[in-house]
């Protein structure tokens, strides 16, 4: 089976709906975030105070590269793995990409009480998330096989609508 990859914004549910989906098909669930940090042994958070997030995406690239080219695994990307073309070609070498999106509202509700959002700090409300939202949405379309508006549906009907799309390719 091809890789299944997991695009969209924080807070679409890419990492919830991974871990449920790599169960249902008894596949390897990895979290691109969760290895950088490991081999870097800090925070996603961490690495954008220290190093910034050219860095970041730089290790970020490395890690997408080794995980794309494994199989049978349902790979969860961090939000911004869409804008490097490279990322999204060596995903697709082996994978489909199906990108989770979801309101600013919705987002905004789902993240506001997390601190481990680098991106967004300093933002008052829905204006960062809707302004980086707008720059990135082009990206997330145009490299997504498939994707799936979670504003309004539970994890286990986006993981249904996921395997009937999977069904079809």
């Amino acid at each position: 089976m091809k890789n299944i990859v997991l695009t969209g914004f924080m807070g679409a549910g890419k990492n919830a709906i991974g871990k449920r989906l790599a169960q249902e098909l008894d596949l390897k669930f990895v979290d691109t975030d969760n290895i950088i940090e490991k081999e870097e042994g800090i925070t996603i958070t961490q690495i954008f105070k220290r190093f910034g997030e050219k860095h970041f995406r730089k290790l970020e690239k490395e890690v997408v590269k080794k995980v794309a080219s494994g199989e049978d695994q349902v790979i969860s990307t961090g939000g911004g793995v869409v804008l490097d073309q490279e990322n999204i070609s060596n995903l697709k070498k082996k994978g489909i990409i199906i990108c989770l999106w979801a309101s600013p509202e919705v987002i905004r509700k789902r993240t506001e009480k997390e601190a481990h959002r680098p991106l967004l700090e300093g933002g008052e409300g829905r204006r960062p998330i809707e302004e980086l939202l707008d720059y990135r949405k082009p990206f997330y379309e145009k490299s997504a096989d498939y994707i799936i508006d979670t504003s309004h549906l539970t994890m286990e009907e986006v993981v249904k609508k996921i395997l009937k799309y999977l069904q079809t390719v």
